[in-house]
C-alpha cells in the first residue's frame, strides 16, 4: 500500500514508514527468517489464524484486532495457521527483507530457524501482545 516499494514520485513511496495488507493462504509460510531486524513493526490480524516466530516463542493472532508488535533486533517469522488478512505497518521502510528474493538476490532471513537469542514478545494485559526492543 505504501513503502519504499512504491515508485519515487508516487504519494504511497515512503522512506518512513510502510503499510502493506497482506493476504496469505492456509499454509502459507514465510521462506526463511529475518535475522537482524532493523525496523520496528506492528501487525494486526484483520481476519483468520496467523501465527508469528520469534526466538523461544510463538504468538498466535486468533482473534481480529489481535495485534503484536516487535523492534529492532527481534528475529522472526510467520506461517498462516488458516487463510488469513493481516495489516503490517513497518518503520522506517527498507528494501531487503524479501524471503522471496529475485534470482541472483540473496534474500534476509535464515532457514535453519530462530537464534538462541532470548528476547521475545511478551503478553501485556490487555491480552494483546507485544515483543520488546533488543536488550
Amino acid at each position: 500500500m505504501l513503502g519504499h516499494f512504491k515508485e519515487p514520485g508516487d504519494p504511497r513511496h515512503s522512506e518512513d514508514v510502510e503499510i502493506k495488507w497482506g493476504v496469505h493462504p492456509k499454509g502459507e509460510e514465510r521462506a526463511s527468517w529475518v535475522r537482524g531486524e532493523s525496523r520496528t513493526a506492528l501487525q494486526v490480524l484483520i481476519s483468520g489464524r496467523f501465527r508469528l516466530e520469534f526466538p523461544g516463542r510463538s504468538v498466535v493472532l486468533a482473534e481480529q484486532g489481535d495485534y503484536v508488535v516487535w523492534g529492532r533486533g527481534v528475529d522472526h517469522s510467520w506461517y498462516a495457521e488458516e487463510d488469513a488478512v493481516v495489516l503490517t505497518v513497518r518503520w522506517p521502510s527498507l528494501p531487503g527483507y524479501r524471503a522471496d528474493a529475485a534470482p541472483g538476490e540473496e534474500p534476509v532471513g535464515d532457514p535453519a530457524g530462530p537464534s538462541d537469542d532470548p528476547s521475545g514478545p511478551s503478553d501485556d494485559p490487555s491480552g494483546r501482545t507485544s515483543a520488546p526492543n533488543p536488550v
